[in-house]
């Protein structure tokens, strides 16, 4: 069973039909005895990086998640969940993230040529730095569904994937137990179910 983090940030109805159309049970919760009793969690978010800290840390499920991580249960996050992932994030300030991951979000504004549109909206290519389990049913250069305007930075020893938006972008993580998409798989089509069957098939 899947635990779907619901801590009140973001719309869960796409990830969790697309759960349901791969034949993954899933439950969008905030209880710590079925996170506990969960198979694998993930860890979704839209909006501001320090309102989601926030409202993690209000409810302690800041400190669930950590626990759960270092017993070894499978984590993904998925994009401002990714974020959450790493140490710190540099959105309107400096804010502490959950360290799971090395690493930190810094601002696509002034680090992208201003040409660029921000934020970064639309289908971009996968380009594989790593061997994931994550890719086992997709191939280098398939497309994902991207809306963010930060990304994550100084990661290398988990970047498991990058996209080009006038420079490489964090895509995909990875660090032992630990995964994160900076795009949306619920919003990828084929490619996007994929990615979350092999995550849930993982173990």
């Amino acid at each position: 069973m899947i635990a779907v983090i619901d801590y009140g940030v973001g719309n869960l109805f796409s990830l969790c039909s697309s759960l349901r159309s791969i034949n993954a049970e899933s439950v969008v919760t905030s209880d710590f005895e079925t996170i506990k009793k969960a198979d694998k969690i993930i860890l979704p978010g839209v909006g501001a990086f320090a309102d989601a800290a926030k409202k993690l840390s209000e409810n302690n499920l800041d400190e669930l998640i950590k626990e759960e991580a270092k017993k070894g249960k499978d984590i993904m996050g998925i994009c401002l969940g990714m974020q959450m992932l790493f140490e710190k994030s540099y959105e309107f300030g400096e804010h502490k993230g959950l360290g799971l991951l090395k690493g930190e979000i810094i601002p696509m504004q002034g680090n992208i040529d201003p040409k660029y549109k921000i934020p970064h909206i639309g289908w971009n290519a996968l380009k594989f730095t790593k061997n994931s389990d994550l890719f086992k049913y997709i191939q280098e250069g398939e497309c994902v569904y991207f809306v963010h305007s930060y990304y994550a930075d100084k990661c290398d020893e988990s970047i498991i994937a990058y996209a080009e938006y006038d420079k490489k972008i964090t895509a995909a993580v990875e660090k032992d137990n630990i995964m994160g998409c900076q795009f949306h798989p619920e919003k990828s089509g084929e490619i996007g179910l994929d990615i979350l069957r092999a995550f849930c098939e993982r173990g």
